[in-house]
């Protein structure tokens, strides 16, 4: 697969989604394509703040042991010595999604609920952008 320039494709991040969208809201704009660039800068803002509140998301102790694969003490221990900031409280303490270390051998989240999605197709912007037009933005 090649991108635009013969390079290899850039493949997008969720994260940089929001940044691509509103490059390409930028672009509809220069050629009077108001409605659909104010649809997509609203896409983008909500997906900006949903992963947002994601990193913000916080486990107790047991919790970020599952999501990490380090056990409970040892989380504990990171926390206690700074390593990690406390989400929580003194004696009940939590980590956030973002400050969460991750074994070599466990996927991040977003990235084990990808892998796991078939896919039965890949969609080009200017196909999600249509569909996006096509229903409608509340």
């Amino acid at each position: 697969m090649t991108g635009g320039r013969g390079g290899p494709a850039k493949v997008p991040t969720v994260e940089g989604l929001p940044a691509d969208w509103r490059k390409q809201a930028k672009s509809l704009r220069r050629y009077g394509g108001e409605t659909p660039a104010t649809a997509i800068e609203r896409c983008a803002d909500d997906l900006e703040a949903t992963l947002v509140e994601r990193d913000e998301t916080t486990f107790s102790l047991v919790e970020a042991s599952r999501e990490s694969g380090y056990s409970a003490d040892h989380l504990g221990r990171l926390v206690r010595d700074g390593k990690i900031p406390n989400a929580g409280r003194p004696g009940a303490p939590r980590i956030a999604l973002k400050d969460l270390p991750r074994k070599a051998h466990m996927p991040s989240e977003p990235q084990q609920r990808l892998a796991e999605e078939p896919r039965s197709r890949q969609l080009s912007n200017t196909q999600i952008v249509q569909s996006i037009i096509d229903k409608g933005i509340e």
